[in-house]
């Protein structure tokens, strides 16, 4: 059983392998909120509700790009993007130093 992955850890492997689908999920999911909100209350003008929600997203947009690097600064302290690129690296450059 310690092959299992828990669903953070899986969660966190998808998101590491999908970054950019991931932001543009959030701001995608931001933006339709936000605009789903402000479309809620009938006092503001239709350009008010937009600038509102584009501002929201971009919010939104800078929360997951900041969860990103913290994904992508966490591995690689733990050495787990290494493991995942040493496949495409030849084994000769391993070891060699140029003088």
């Amino acid at each position: 059983m310690a092959d299992s992955k828990t669903k953070f850890e899986s969660v966190r492997e998808w998101v590491v392998e999908h970054k950019l689908r991931t932001v543009g999920s959030l701001w995608l999911s931001g933006i339709a909120g936000s605009i789903a909100y402000n479309w809620s209350r009938p006092n503001m003008k239709t350009s008010v509700k937009i600038i509102h929600a584009r501002l929201h997203a971009q919010a939104f947009t800078l929360a997951a790009l900041a969860g990103a690097a913290v994904v992508e600064y966490y591995d690689h302290k733990s050495g787990a993007k290494t493991e995942r690129y040493a496949k495409f690296l030849p084994v000769e450059n391993y070891n060699s130093q140029k003088d």
